[in-house]
């Protein structure tokens, strides 16, 4: 029998054997002398230290090459699911109508409870009825006995405008279309819900029209093809990223103007708004009075109610012009202003309750002095905001280089340009006259023939008041802003 080569010879016990397999094997190891130096931070950082010699260590690649691969096992992963996309055509038709359900069915609730319950006709008669009030909201003036009714309830228009606007956000996310940054497709977009938008407005139009109300469908056709190309817009150019992708291209002045100018006209209308619920909440016992002149009973009372709500955006917009100045009219040859009111007999309407008896003299200065301050507010926080932007992308010598320790310089205040804060506060006049003069624009309407035909603001002399109020008070709020950050400094 041959023996292992570790086993003592002459021995044939197993145990011995045994033993002497498990015993470990003593090799005799030599030691390598490797030679060593301590890491110096400061030669690290030195750009012009002498480079110092460095011994390479070569690594047998042949041994390395001899080691058998070894394939991990990996978790086997679904094949992708291909996004199927909807047409653009259903995609926009089924989110026009919706959109188009969504806001006309409050309309024809209120006015169909009010008629139900007061016994002024049925079902039939409550839907015509709101779907006329729909279209007014839409800004297409409804011909009636006593005239053309062309003044558009604002907080309708607004829900119609929302429910579009979602509408195109939602059409953009069905075609595949989101975040893609593409101009053409949020224009195609819109375009397709302007198109189905127009059709539905041709064909509510030819059912208002008949007997009692007179409808031009071609105009109806206008109007939705423009409130929803404009608002499906709004939504599809957020939804492709496309809206970010043209701020990020925009000049700096030019971007933080247009923002100042949107936000002072925002102030602006909540000045107004203030005075509006101010106004009415003073003048409430006379409300009362206007509400309970009708003798409808409940739904009657609150169908009037509702109406005088629905068309209190109209009356924000007419505060702001009253607080820049121009004031707004009720009826021809009507004006009323912070100087003067002249105004003949008005209908009873509770939402007229808080107009002014008259000049309001010292109090009127004070009043002026509200979008001058919402100017400068704007001004104000136009600075702050560029300070801010300016913080978070510190300048190259602020920034520590990867690998050093040293500590990364205290970063300055950031020195911004006169030319664009100045600049941005100038340009937010335009901003806020363009945004405020569209508003009083649309707020405004005739009400019947006659005297009742102007009602509202002239949109012009809003706009060129808001313009300068807000430019020169938006530039005087950056500067000073301006100054009071680098006295912190």
């Amino acid at each position: 029998m041959s023996t292992p080569p570790d086993r003592p010879e002459n021995s044939d016990d197993p145990k011995v054997a045994e033993a002497v397999q498990d015993a470990p094997i003593l090799r005799s190891t030599e030691p390598i002398e490797r030679h060593t130096e301590a890491f110096d931070p400061a030669r690290e950082d030195d750009e012009h230290a002498e480079p110092v010699e460095q011994k390479t260590v070569l690594v047998d690649e042949k041994a390395l090459g001899n080691r058998e691969t070894v394939k991990l096992p990996t978790q086997r992963r679904p094949p992708p699911e291909r996004v199927r996309r909807a047409p653009l055509p259903v995609a926009a038709g089924f989110a026009t109508i919706w959109a188009a359900l969504i806001s006309y069915l409050p309309v024809a609730a209120v006015i169909g409870l009010a008629r139900t319950l007061e016994g002024s006709g049925g079902l039939a008669g409550a839907a015509h009825a709101g779907l006329a009030g729909w279209m007014l909201g839409h800004g297409v003036p409804i011909g009636t006995s006593i005239g053309s009714l062309g003044l558009a309830p604002l907080l309708l228009t607004a829900l119609i405008l929302w429910r579009l606007e979602r509408a195109g956000l939602h059409v953009t996310r069905a075609v595949g279309a989101r975040r893609s940054g593409s101009t053409a497709g949020a224009l195609s977009v819109a375009f397709a819900i302007a198109l189905t938008y127009s059709l539905l407005g041709s064909l509510a139009a030819l059912a208002v029209d008949g007997r009692g109300t007179e409808v031009t469908p071609g105009r109806a056709a206008i109007n939705f093809f423009v409130l929803g190309g404009l608002a499906a817009f709004a939504g599809s150019v957020r939804g492709t990223g496309a809206l970010a992708r043209w701020a990020r291209g925009m000049p700096a002045v030019l971007r933080q103007g247009l923002r100042t100018g949107v936000l002072a006209a925002l102030l602006i209308l909540a000045a107004g708004a203030a005075v509006t619920g101010l106004a009415v909440a003073v003048g409430g016992g006379q409300a009362a009075d206007m509400i309970s002149a009708y003798n409808t009973g409940v739904a009657g009372q609150a169908g009037i109610t509702l109406v005088s709500l629905a068309y209190g955006v109209n009356g924000v917009v007419w505060a702001a012009a009253y607080l820049l100045g121009p004031g707004f009219a009720l009826g021809t040859g009507s004006v009323v202003r912070l100087t003067e009111v002249t105004v003949g007999p008005l209908p009873t309407l509770p939402l007229l309750a808080g107009l002014p008896n008259g000049p309001m003299g010292a109090v009127g200065a004070l009043l002026l002095s509200i979008p001058v301050l919402a100017g400068l507010a704007a001004g104000w926080m136009l600075t702050l905001r560029v300070y801010r932007e300016a913080d978070q992308t510190p300048p190259p010598e602020a920034r520590r280089r990867p690998g050093s320790t040293r500590p990364a310089p205290k970063p300055k205040t950031p020195d911004i340009p006169w030319s664009l804060l100045l600049g941005g506060g100038l340009i937010a006049g335009p901003a806020a006259g363009i945004v405020l003069g569209v508003l009083a624009d649309f707020s405004g309407g005739p009400l019947g023939d006659g005297r009742m035909a102007t009602i509202g603001p002239d949109a012009w002399q809003v706009g060129l008041v808001a313009t300068a109020v807000v430019g020169v008070s938006a530039a005087i709020g950056a500067a000073a802003a301006r100054r009071f950050k680098r006295s912190e400094a």
